[in-house]
């Protein structure tokens, strides 16, 4: 006769034996990407990219599900509540998992805990506009205009790091400014462009098409070191005087928490050898944003030292957590 400890054994065997296959079979059905921003915007146009090249890879349908709002938090509870077996993926960012903990008393998600780092995608520097008909043509003149004015100027935002530079920059140069706060970029720059708002830290592709029109003038990045993407620019941290001054979003690939290791491997292989392709690379410069791709090891310890940082961040800026 077989003991019950023999049949446990057995049991327990079947069942890996059933996940691994399970695994080897990964994906027999279509996937979906969700992102926290809404159709059009360069997250949603950098999702859609993935997507096509996962689906020519696994030969699957890979969908692309826009859950705009609430800074994420709708689109990361979403995800975190998603069954891990690697049919659900994340295309997040800094808002999500780095600056949202210091930015809101209550989450209902943990940044770390909840998800699964498949893979980094990339960086995305933002930079300091105003209005082109505003008299000032850089960051000196911004100061000096905003601080005549006293109360009177104000700084737009319509996500986290946008918040949070605008935040800092008004802090450390001792402005006396203003905020207004949007539900989404595209509405920020239209009241930059209106003359409602004096000046928006946003991301450069989206600020590209109205500096291309002649509409808004970019007076420096938000990153301390300059980039490739934006080589003419000055930086705010050497214009302004401010060292240390560095704001950048930053683009992953994640999933819910529980996701098994050859899944996870599987995704993170072919992501990283999409971002290496030159074409991809282009693309994505052409987003304004600077392909950094990882493996999934590399993004769960950058997730990790992220939050310690934008934590950093939100408190420098002064912002008091909502809610």
């Amino acid at each position: 006769m077989i003991g019950c400890k023999s049949i446990v054994s057995l049991l327990l065997g079947l069942m890996v034996c059933t996940a691994q296959a399970q695994n080897l079979d990964w994906p027999s059905k279509g996937l979906r990407i969700v992102t926290a921003f809404a159709a059009g915007s360069a997250s949603d146009i950098l999702a859609r990219m993935i997507a096509e090249d996962l689906q020519n890879a696994f030969k699957q349908p890979v969908v692309v599900e826009n859950k705009p709002g609430a800074s994420g938090i709708i689109a990361a509870d979403n995800v975190a509540k998603s069954a891990p077996d690697g049919y659900t993926l994340f295309l997040t960012t800094n808002t999500v998992n780095s600056a949202n903990p210091y930015l809101f008393k209550k989450l209902p998600y943990d940044p770390i805990k909840d998800f699964t780092a498949i893979g980094r995608v990339g960086f995305a520097p933002f930079v300091l506009a105003v209005n082109n008909a505003l008299p000032v043509k850089s960051v000196e003149e911004l100061i000096s205009f905003c601080k005549k004015k006293e109360n009177q100027a104000s700084y737009a935002y319509g996500n986290s790091t946008g918040q949070i530079a605008g935040a800092a920059f008004s802090n450390l140069t001792h402005m006396d400014v203003s905020v207004v706060a949007y539900k989404s970029t595209p509405q920020a720059l239209t009241d930059l462009m209106g003359g409602q708002v004096t000046f928006l830290f946003v991301d450069l592709a989206s600020s590209r098409p109205h500096v291309n029109s002649g509409r808004v003038r970019v007076l420096a990045l938000s990153t301390e070191q300059k980039t490739s993407l934006a080589a003419d620019l000055p930086t705010v941290a050497g214009a302004a005087h401010l060292p240390g001054f560095d704001l950048a979003a930053w683009i992953g690939i994640i999933g819910p928490s529980g996701i098994p290791s050859p899944i996870v491997n599987k995704v993170s292989e072919r992501l990283m050898q999409f971002l290496s392709r030159k074409d991809i690379v282009e693309k994505l410069s052409a987003q304004g944003i600077e392909a950094s791709p990882s493996t999934a090891a590399e993004l769960d310890d950058y997730m990790k030292k992220q939050l310690d940082i934008w934590g950093k961040k939100v408190r420098d800026a002064g912002i008091v957590p909502e809610g």
